[in-house]
């Protein structure tokens, strides 16, 4: 399967969105995110195509939505900021010019920024694939609800992921359903915490 081809076939899984990435920049060629539902079915191509699995890991994507939020205020302070100046520099040469000053234009209504939503930013797997004799990296990734992060497990499809995926739980809450064996590989038998989420405290 050529590299067009595995990109259609990506790209043809409902609600998938892929990205074509420089790989001499970025290091990977496609970038894939999908929801849980349709990961086994993305894993079942890659494998096809010939592909392994580098690495699984997660992000803790706590703070998101204030990030957004911010950032989404910043934007509109600059842009009326900018129409002041603008308006200023109109009254200004008017004057300078001794021409009548411009009707100052109506005020636009400003949309308020939403409110900040309820602290559930999602946690994500990322998955890593590649291919040595065409240098081709693929990375899929999966976002799950904080209260509940849960993906389906690939360990039938790719037996080394078995351990990746117990790494990935035991730092980030991650549940990789019909694992079967997703005990604590790194931290302590009796862990009950997962130390890279944000919200982690020692």
């Amino acid at each position: 399967m050529d590299a067009d081809t595995l990109k259609q076939k990506l790209a043809a899984l409902p609600s998938a969105a892929v990205q074509e990435l420089d790989h001499a920049r970025r290091g990977f060629s496609l970038d894939v995110s999908l929801p849980p539902a349709q990961l086994v079915a993305a894993v079942t191509i890659l494998d096809e195509a010939g592909y392994f699995i580098e690495t699984i890991t997660g992000v803790d994507w706590l703070g998101e939505n204030a990030a957004r939020i911010k950032e989404a205020q910043a934007a509109a302070a600059a842009k009326k900021a900018a129409a002041a100046k603008k308006a200023a520099e109109a009254r200004k040469a008017a004057e300078e010019a001794g021409e009548p000053l411009p009707e100052e234009a109506a005020p636009e209504v400003e949309e308020e920024a939403p409110a900040p939503e309820p602290a559930v930013d999602d946690l994500e797997a990322i998955y890593d694939f590649n291919r040595y004799d065409r240098c081709h990296r693929v990375t899929l990734r999966t976002r799950a609800p904080r209260d509940k992060p849960s993906v389906p497990s690939i360990v039938h499809i790719y037996q080394a992921a078995h351990w990746h995926e117990r790494e990935t739980h035991d730092f980030f809450g991650i549940k990789f359903e019909g694992h079967g064996y997703l005990v604590p590989l790194l931290l302590p038998e009796d862990a009950d915490y997962h130390p890279l989420r944000k919200d982690y405290s020692a």
